[in-house]
């Protein structure tokens, strides 16, 4: 079967990998010159900059893949364990290392309220149930009916998955430090702890079942890894091939037509756009009976992102500030609130929360020697806001840098030598999302699995879907999961 592959992130490379391994005839059209979707890596004055995601969990799912070619991971790329998973510092300077050494996260969590111990134990083993439910029995299964939905409601009404994962970790513990530090990683997948299904608690048992992994040479070696992997198959990448339209005849999928005017006809076509985005540009509304354009400016979609990529001609190991780790985040003096103005209330607030990635401390060669390699994540309304990026981008990056200057970074001014920043208007304009969203659609209960665009489209049999705004959802094991699901969806 011939099948094409539009866009070639971690979604779009494991299901070419997984089809290809089976026998089909599979190409991947690029927008970009490089591959990677938003794993797209800048390269600028000797540093390397990883576009995203560069918290790498579930390392067998990666796996997988290479053993589905007859091949070895460790013969194409390096997976080295990072430790602490996390530093999460809050506004009063105190910190917390998140990781999977249990005795290490008790002792800290005696030292900030003893009587938390034992709820701590408790949520882990509550954790562990729904991660047993969630993602082994159901990540890498497809929801395309409502009775695949219907089955399973006892089970997640026994989990207490009606209650929101800051609601569910707020049961077992009461310092209010430490529950957001066991309620944040909604917002690592687009989700609001506030409002996000405590099925995502599993997030918690799945990082202490497998660790947290970074790639030697960065995330881009190994989005390269699998590029070649997919080339030894005998599957074909193409880069700079924007594709205008998804081409359809009486009600099924025929290829695609680029911007150049040219034509790929395709038996199938798997679709790693944005999918909201993808329906709206790529189909005409004829054949959209579901995915209206009405139907779709409903729908909730998650926060966007503003990240500045910058490099320093010194390194920052706690000489003269906080240590660092890989995985930084940095909490503000809001929580909920500040949460509530990103989802809710869609307004650029005046503070903000921080994700700093300093790369160079697990693979100093993403930097020249004696300089260190950095990216600011801060997460922020999408345009649904109204927010002009082209006049707030500028002081928003001073407001960040400052304070990392303040309080992290000292002389940070006077030792970045290198700088790259994107705002939600990349989200929109380059990455093709739908309002400039990071995540794509907003997991929360009611875009959850069935609720959540199929694998397979509701419109076009012959037309699947993978990556983060389909089933299961964002973050790597969900957008790998969603390449499994297509490649049993579509067969041999």
């Amino acid at each position: 079967m011939r099948i094409v592959v539009i866009g070639s992130g971690f979604g779009g490379l494991g299901a070419a990998i997984r089809l290809q391994a089976k026998g089909h005839d599979v190409t991947i059209l690029e927008k970009r010159d490089k591959p990677g979707g938003r794993a797209y890596v800048y390269e600028q004055d000797g540093f390397k900059f990883d576009g995203g995601p560069t918290v790498i969990t579930a390392p067998f799912m990666i796996d997988d893949l290479f053993t589905l070619a007859g091949r070895k991971t460790e013969d194409y790329v390096t997976m080295m364990p990072v430790s602490p998973f996390y530093r999460i510092f809050f506004h009063d300077q105190s910190h917390f290392d998140y990781s999977d050494d249990l005795p290490s996260m008790v002792r800290q969590i005696r030292e900030w309220n003893p009587a938390d111990v034992d709820g701590y134990l408790e949520f882990v083993r509550r954790a562990e149930q729904i991660f047993n439910k969630g993602f082994t029995e159901l990540a890498d299964q497809p929801f395309l009916k409502l009775a695949d939905m219907l089955k399973i409601v006892p089970d997640m009404i026994k989990l207490e998955s009606y209650r929101t994962v800051y609601g569910f970790v707020s049961k077992f513990v009461q310092d209010e430090r430490l529950r957001q530090v066991l309620s944040f990683h909604p917002l690592l997948v687009g989700g609001n702890p506030f409002q996000t299904t405590s099925i995502y608690t599993l997030i918690n048992f799945l990082e202490r079942k497998w660790g947290v992994w970074f790639a030697k040479g960065g995330t881009g070696a190994l989005v390269q890894a699998l590029v070649k992997l997919f080339e030894d198959l005998g599957g074909k990448i193409e880069f700079n091939r924007d594709v205008a339209e998804i081409s359809t005849y009486n009600g099924k999928a025929t290829g695609v037509r680029l911007r150049d005017g040219s034509e790929i006809k395709a038996d199938a076509v798997v679709c790693n756009s944005e999918v909201a985005w993808a329906y709206q540009n790529l189909l005409p509304s004829s054949v959209r009976k579901k995915y209206t354009d009405r139907k779709l400016a409903r729908m909730r979609y998650s926060m966007s992102l503003v990240v500045i990529y910058f490099g320093t001609d010194r390194q920052y190991r706690g000489q003269d500030g906080p240590k660092l780790a890989h995985h930084d985040i940095i909490l503000g003096p809001r929580y909920q609130p500040l949460l509530d103005d990103i989802f809710t209330k869609k307004q650029l607030a005046d503070d903000f929360s921080l994700y700093l990635h300093m790369p160079t401390l697990t693979d100093p060669s993403l930097a020249p020697a004696g300089c260190e390699a950095f990216y600011v994540l801060s997460p922020v309304p999408h345009l649904g806001s109204g927010t002009d990026w082209r006049q707030a981008a500028k002081p928003y990056r001073d407001r960040i840098m400052n304070f990392l200057e303040d309080r992290y970074l000292p002389n940070l001014s006077k030792h970045i030598v290198s700088e790259h920043m994107i705002t939600p208007l990349h989200f929109a304009e380059t990455l093709n999302s739908y309002q400039g969203s990071a995540f794509s659609v907003e997991p929360i209960l009611t875009q959850s699995a069935w609720f959540r665009p199929h694998n397979r489209s509701e419109e076009i049999p012959n037309l699947y879907f993978v990556g983060a705004g389909t089933h299961p959802g964002a973050g790597l094991p969900g957008v790998l999961s969603s390449a499994k699901i297509v490649e049993d969806l579509i067969g041999a």
